[in-house]
């Protein structure tokens, strides 16, 4: 038998104990909360921290919230490819020799603007629009796996600097 397993007999029950009935007895007068302050009045408000800045005025003011996972891109449009040769191999790393976008991070072609050549075009993310028109171009589109593969991104952002 453990402590866990101590129960009150069966059909036996203690009666609760009623306080502050009279100056007799153990429950009687202060009814076991001392004498004066604030314990002893019943005035804690709710959320009172004993002084400390209550959690409800520590935490900042509701202002939106800024997702960890977010994945964000480098764009490239369909004007900007137009400046390559035809037949060119389009990739992140051409496009950051040319200075088109920025020195790491994800890259993603947007439909904007005219393509007539045609491209191997290979980048992390594409729209509907660009997709279409690379192909109808008579170029190919592959997608490039991100770097973190199939979950989801690593987080970032100033909740995880403070630890």
């Amino acid at each position: 038998m453990k402590i866990h397993d101590l129960k009150p007999a069966a059909g036996s029950h203690k009666k609760k104990q009623r306080v502050a009935r009279g100056i007799g007895g153990k429950g009687g007068k202060t009814a076991g909360r001392g004498t004066k302050g604030q314990r002893a009045r019943g005035s804690i408000k709710p959320g009172f921290e004993g002084g400390q800045t209550p959690l409800h005025r520590r935490t900042p003011k509701a202002k939106g919230f800024n997702n960890p996972f977010r994945v964000e891109y480098h764009v490239v449009n369909l004007d900007t490819l137009e400046t390559f040769d035809a037949g060119t191999e389009v990739s992140p790393a051409t496009l950051r020799a040319r200075g088109l976008v920025a020195k790491r991070g994800l890259v993603k072609v947007l439909g904007r603007g005219e393509l007539t050549k045609s491209l191997t075009v290979k980048a992390h993310g594409f729209s509907g629009s660009a997709k279409s028109a690379i192909e109808a171009a008579g170029g190919t589109v592959e997608t490039v796996p991100a770097p973190w593969g199939d979950r989801r991104p690593p987080a970032k952002g100033n909740a995880l600097t403070n630890r």
